[in-house]
């Protein structure tokens, strides 16, 4: 897309708007409850109550509340885009209805807490090299063939440099890449997909924006939550420009959408449970307090591409990590349950790693 010189502008626009209310920094932030001393942000699920696709308000006593109205956090995000933001849509919605958030998750009736009703006007994407410390796990990956700097190592210097530009400039570019569509995506608790060709399969904690282009092509962040940006790291070892094969893989988020802007500093665990067992567990960071780009640079620079911004469809963005169990030569096997936390994102992300499975291509002439 051409920026002309209202390129600073153009990013202002898109990271300017959320469904929420507007704060002084200008991203902004919802309303709050205190509990000691400490603001809660608002979250939700999304689950299959029936057949019916529900998404519902987190209460800090284990308990859930949904929200009145059919087709879930999409419909909800939709109307906060016309109602002026989630914040509302939300309060407008509530009926005091309870429900037991323990017995929603034993059920298997948790979803993904965004999805959109087509698939397939779901992107799930993300960027590398975008966290303190990223750099040295890829490079332990990928040895240099010769002497310098690796492309990756280069990359994040990039980053390091020019990543958090100025307000109203346009800082460095960052390393992207392609997942899938909405069908990649498996709910908290169901299998990550374990393909035949695969030479491994490995979880990637991480940061995840969610948004909804509205319908003048305007992208609108709904929120944050964390999730599994699970590749087979096995195959991009081999060459990186491979990297873009080991990321066509499933994914997992949330099972909680924070509403409102991502917290600095966020800390969380990252570990892997085999027959009850936990053998590899590390904590890692991200928020842009660990991180080398701004969120604000990482977003302007997926949603400059006119093709991301066509109204009605539904972006999962992920932002990075420097934690591998990979990089600490843990393998992962089929059953072993990879369990992924962070403070102010709610209940913890677990996926098992599912059985092989076969996969076969083959096309035919017309």
């Amino acid at each position: 897309m051409r920026i002309k010189d209202d390129r600073s502008a153009l990013c202002l626009r898109f990271i300017g708007k959320s469904l929420l209310t507007r704060g002084r920094s200008g991203i902004v932030s919802g309303p709050t409850r205190p509990e000691g001393g400490k603001a809660m942000a608002l979250r939700l699920v999304q689950y299959d109550d029936r057949g019916r696709l529900t998404v519902a308000l987190v209460g800090e006593d284990g308990m859930l509340e949904p929200l009145a109205i059919e087709g879930g956090t999409y419909a909800l995000a939709q109307a906060a885009i016309a109602e002026g933001g989630m914040a509302a849509a939300i309060e407008k919605r509530r009926g005091g209805t309870r429900v037991s958030y323990d017995e929603v998750a034993k059920a298997g009736m948790l979803l993904p807490p965004l999805t959109h009703p087509d698939q397939a006007r779901c992107l799930v994407s993300g960027t590398g090299l975008t966290h303190l410390g990223s750099a040295d796990t890829r490079e332990s990956m990928h040895v240099p063939l010769e002497a310098g700097a690796s492309d990756s190592m280069k990359m994040f210097r990039m980053g390091l440099e020019g990543g958090k530009p100025e307000a109203g400039k346009v800082g460095a570019q960052p390393e992207w890449f392609y997942k899938g569509d909405g069908a990649c995506v498996v709910s908290p608790g169901a299998p990550l997909g374990f393909p035949d060709f695969a030479e491994d399969g490995g979880e990637e904690p991480e940061l995840v924006g969610l948004y909804v282009v509205g319908p003048d092509g305007t992208p609108f962040r709904v929120g944050f939550a964390i999730g599994n940006e699970y590749s087979d790291h096995v195959t991009e070892r081999v060459n990186y420009l491979w990297l873009a094969h080991s990321k066509l893989r499933d994914c997992a988020f949330g099972p909680e959408l924070r509403i409102g802007p991502a917290p600095d500093d966020i800390r969380g665990t990252s570990s892997v449970r085999r027959g009850g067992a936990v053998v590899w567990s590390k904590p890692f960071a991200t928020g842009e307090a660990n991180m080398s780009h701004s969120l604000a640079n990482l977003e302007h620079h997926h949603f400059k591409y006119p093709g991301h911004r066509r109204p009605g469809d539904v972006h999962v963005h992920f932002f990075g990590t420097a934690v591998l169990s990979f990089a600490d030569q843990v393998k992962i096997e089929p059953g072993d349950v990879m369990e992924i936390s962070a403070e102010g994102f709610g209940r913890a992300l677990e996926n098992p790693l599912g059985a092989k499975r076969h996969s076969e291509a083959s096309v035919k002439t017309l």
